[in-house]
């Protein structure tokens, strides 16, 4: 990551934002100015972070005997950013696996849970018969996915939504019975509005250069050598002890060098007059001045606090919607649970007129979130299509999700332990137009030196993705310093 630098001159840069994305950025400004600091130049780093905790939506707590994750609980490793970060932390070690003898995903089709056919995962294989043999569809349903291939390619220019390319390709039930609750699981947004070139682009790709998806999945489980069936969760991991040991750790090597400001919230940044760098205004009263800044925080945010540097970038970052939810976790025995959650999880249809988006059956993906004969549960609720539910109280909420586990799973009695978080406006929407929106915002903040963005609301909302996004985002500026 070296650049040209001027020798014996500081540099000053500050990450504002202390989730994962800010603790990547500031993490690879610091391994930078180790490396200046063998050739006569300095960089200070500053990490400043409005809450009292770093790690953004990454949060792990241990409740009574359960170890909970409160916002995502693995990533996948064929985006290698999160797996080369824990190597590089020192902690690969602490990396584990997801549960094989659980592997699948259930779907509630007529309310009942149903396993999702192995060959229709967004990261699916490319076999037809698993889903001609589901009941989550109707013959007719089935016939139509089959015909998929006799499907001509679109003609039509431009961006297209997740649910036009299924409609398109696949038919509605394909889109109202699976593809509807397994893009909302991830974006908690509406497939209607979601963007398919921002979202699943492998898609397009497939059209494009074989004219079938089942002939695409074919040609790509072909090329790859690590090709599985089914769900293919070997893709996943975590840590043994949560993902609050990947915050833990970049806060402990951080400390060796950067300053780090907790509770602490920015009010604006301006240019400083007659200079290429930046004052930025803190509401402690105190205002710093920093070569370079990373703003690595939500796009509301960002977009207030550029408006003194561009109105014309803080418009285009307020375009860039947002969805809120909860995660409610809930601890229960495994004898007042009726259905063997014999898999990782399940997602629910919107047109099942449920009141969550998914379960996630924690303790069967990943050891050591449960203690023996208990089971963890994380169920969702909200998103962009259900958006008045988040508006409900917190007991209102472990009241519905007491009653949608009952029905679903047969949940019986009280939980042991019950947890409920909020996320308001936390996960970005990429609808039609997404990239380029995002192509502006980075035209527009090439037009400021020394200024750059990270986080989920532009190229990915996994972890993998706001990693990579603060690693780029410390490459850009140090080309400015």
């Amino acid at each position: 990551m070296t650049v040209g630098h001027d020798p014996g001159r500081t540099w000053r840069c500050l990450v504002i934002g202390g989730g994962a994305s800010g603790l990547s950025a500031a993490l690879s400004l610091c391994e930078e100015a180790r490396v200046r600091d063998e050739s006569g130049g300095r960089i200070e780093v500053e990490l400043i972070e409005a809450s009292e905790r770093l790690g953004g939506v990454i949060e792990t707590v241990r409740l009574g005997d359960y170890l909970v994750e409160r916002g995502p609980d693995m990533f996948i490793t064929d985006k290698p950013a999160a797996t080369e970060l824990c190597h590089r932390l020192g902690i690969a070690d602490q990396m584990i696996g997801t549960d094989p003898e659980f592997r699948g995903s259930l779907v509630v089709c007529a309310g009942r849970p149903q396993p999702v056919p192995e060959s229709f995962q967004l990261l699916g294989t490319p076999r037809i018969r698993p889903v001609l043999g589901s009941p989550i569809f109707s013959w007719r349903g089935k016939l139509r996915m089959a015909c998929e291939p006799l499907v001509g390619r679109r003609r039509e220019e431009g961006d297209e939504s997740v649910a036009s390319f299924v409609r398109r390709r696949l038919g509605r039930e394909a889109l109202e019975r699976l593809v509807q609750p397994l893009v909302g699981g991830i974006y908690t947004g509406d497939p209607e509005r979601l963007s398919l070139a921002a979202t699943l682009p492998r898609f397009i790709a497939m059209e494009r250069d074989h004219g079938s998806l089942w002939k695409g999945l074919r040609a790509t489980a072909a090329g790859r050598a690590t090709a599985t069936q089914g769900a293919r969760y070997g893709l996943f991991a975590s840590l043994a002890g949560g993902l609050g040991q990947l915050v833990d750790s970049a806060t402990g090597r951080l400390e060796e060098r950067c300053r780090i400001r907790r509770g602490t919230r920015v009010l604006a940044i301006r240019r400083v007059k007659d200079s290429a760098g930046f004052r930025v205004e803190l509401d402690i009263g105190e205002t710093i001045e920093a070569d370079a800044v990373v703003m690595a925080v939500p796009c509301g945010a960002a977009a207030r606090l550029v408006a003194h540097l561009s109105k014309d970038l803080s418009d285009r970052l307020s375009e860039i919607e947002s969805a809120s939810s909860i995660v409610v976790s809930t601890g229960y025995r495994l004898d007042q649970i009726e259905h063997p959650l014999d898999a990782y999880g399940l997602v629910v249809p919107y047109a099942e007129r449920r009141r969550v988006l998914a379960v996630s059956f924690a303790s069967r993906k990943l050891s050591g979130r449960a203690p023996e004969g208990r089971v963890l549960l994380r169920t969702f609720v909200g998103g962009e299509l259900q958006p008045e539910l988040v508006d409900r109280d917190d007991s209102e909420i472990e009241r519905l999700v007491r009653e949608e586990l009952g029905a679903l799973l047969g949940v019986r009695g009280d939980p042991e332990m019950v947890d409920v978080v909020r996320y308001p406006r936390m996960m970005p929407q990429y609808v039609v137009g997404h990239l380029d929106r995002v192509s502006e915002v980075d035209r527009l903040v090439a037009e400021i030196p020394g200024l750059a963005l990270a986080g989920n609301a532009f190229r990915g909302v996994g972890l993998p993705d706001c990693i990579a996004s603060g690693v780029e985002a410390a490459k850009s500026v140090l080309s400015a310093v």
